[in-house]
């Protein structure tokens, strides 16, 4: 399971204790430009999620899907203001921190030694370390994205941290984010999406 998306969602079902089945798709695996994939997915992208017959694509929201299904009040907020804060961190990452990254990542992980390009790299951080400096001070504060307990803000930051940490390179040092990412380590749900190795 190496993609970032898939992370979520399976961190996600796992946290709730769903019985599900995972179908690989995507990369080596293929299926997602197959009629059946893209009748589910028009994007022809990972993850899609079927509920019965309801189907859900893009890996935040059937994040958020499953956390207010099943865990309203707990990894779901109900109240307004702090639901909307798990939101607001949970579109940073997808939208912010994720694009930023996205070049060191693919330069140092999934591309050939030959192809990698440094100064993609060196942008990529250029642009992710102030980030990581505002999660760091965000987390000075608080235990979590949005408290004092885990909610659904941190199943995808933390998969996005997850692969910053796991970049051959050297990094400031963030103690706030290594207390909390430590934390998100120790979940038993946790096991099998953020101790694997980038690949």
């Amino acid at each position: 399971m190496s993609s970032i998306n898939v992370k979520k969602v399976v961190w996600a079902a796992q946290e709730l204790g769903l019985d599900f089945e995972r179908l690989e798709a995507g990369g080596v695996h293929g299926v997602v430009k197959t009629p059946a994939y893209v009748a589910l997915n028009p994007n022809s992208q990972i993850p899609v999620m079927q509920d019965r017959d309801y189907v859900l694509w893009e890996s935040n929201v059937i994040t958020r899907y499953l956390c207010a299904k099943h865990s309203t009040g707990n990894l779901y907020p109900t109240d307004l203001q702090e639901r909307f804060d798990a939101e607001r961190w949970m579109e940073w990452q997808q939208t912010t921190v994720n694009p930023a990254s996205r070049n060191g990542f693919w330069h140092l992980i999934r591309l050939p030694a030959d192809q990698r390009d440094v100064a993609l790299v060196e942008q990529s951080n250029a642009l992710v370390e102030p980030l990581m400096a505002m999660l760091d001070a965000h987390l000075a504060t608080r235990s979590f994205m949005v408290g004092e307990r885990f909610t659904m803000a941190d199943i995808p930051i933390g998969c996005e941290v997850q692969r910053w940490f796991g970049l051959p390179q050297e990094r400031q040092p963030r103690p706030h984010i290594e207390r909390w990412f430590a934390s998100l380590l120790a979940r038993p749900a946790a096991m099998g999406v953020l101790d694997l190795p980038l690949a």
